[in-house]
């Protein structure tokens, strides 16, 4: 099927979604891959995992508009980047999606996660008591909206050791298909604020972060 979603948030930054229905080599055709990038793929066990990655760099092309090759490695943490292009990225998967972030303004998140209500049981994990205060009778979506908000700012920091429930608090906030909410984020001894974007897709939630206060 390919391409389900694309969104410009504004001249220098849009996402968007693909849904995987093609075969490993289907995907494979539209790509070149170095001696690295092939050597990642032997090492992801086969199935999902191998069409999560494939679909994110078909995505990527499209995206840029080429069909040549792209090299996006990633550093020590894990966060992929465009070594001969000027945006900042972020991708992700969930089932049978895969989405790309891409911003010219800073550094960028992205989450997709399908709705399930196995959150119920994880909540207290990642969420605070005062977080947990203002959740509105167990809202799944609004706990997932959470969820992808601190899955966002996390992959937009890029530091492994910043942790959901101690390091990032989610301001108060009234739930709605659709909508931002502000999440605070203690690093290094420093807060910072983030405006974090969401929204209900099909039966997914999506939250997305660009931190144009430092391109």
């Amino acid at each position: 099927m390919g391409l389900v979603y694309l969104r410009e948030l504004n001249s220098d930054t849009k996402f968007a979604i693909w849904k995987i229905e093609e075969t490993v080599e289907e995907l494979l055709g539209r790509l070149q891959l170095d001696a690295r990038e092939k050597a990642k793929l032997e090492s992801l066990s086969k199935g999902k995992r191998t069409l999560h990655w494939l679909a994110t760099r078909v995505l990527l092309r499209y995206l840029l508009k080429t069909e040549e090759y792209i090299a996006c490695p990633s550093d020590e943490n894990g966060k992929p980047f465009l070594p001969d292009y000027p945006y900042k990225i972020s991708l992700t998967h969930s089932y049978d999606y895969a989405g790309v972030l891409m911003s010219l303004r800073g550094e960028c998140g992205m989450d997709l996660e399908i709705v399930k209500d196995k959150v119920l049981r994880i909540k207290e994990k990642f969420l605070k008591v005062q977080e947990l205060a203002f959740i509105q009778g167990d809202n799944i979506e609004q706990l997932y909206a959470c969820w992808c908000a601190k899955e966002a700012v996390y992959k937009l920091q890029g530091n492994k050791g910043v942790s959901f429930l101690e390091d990032m608090t989610i301001l108060p906030f009234q739930y709605r298909p659709q909508g931002v909410m502000t999440l605070m984020l203690r690093k290094e001894k420093k807060s910072y604020a983030f405006q974090v974007y969401y929204e209900k897709f099909q039966n997914y939630m999506l939250g997305y972060v660009i931190d144009e206060a430092n391109p």
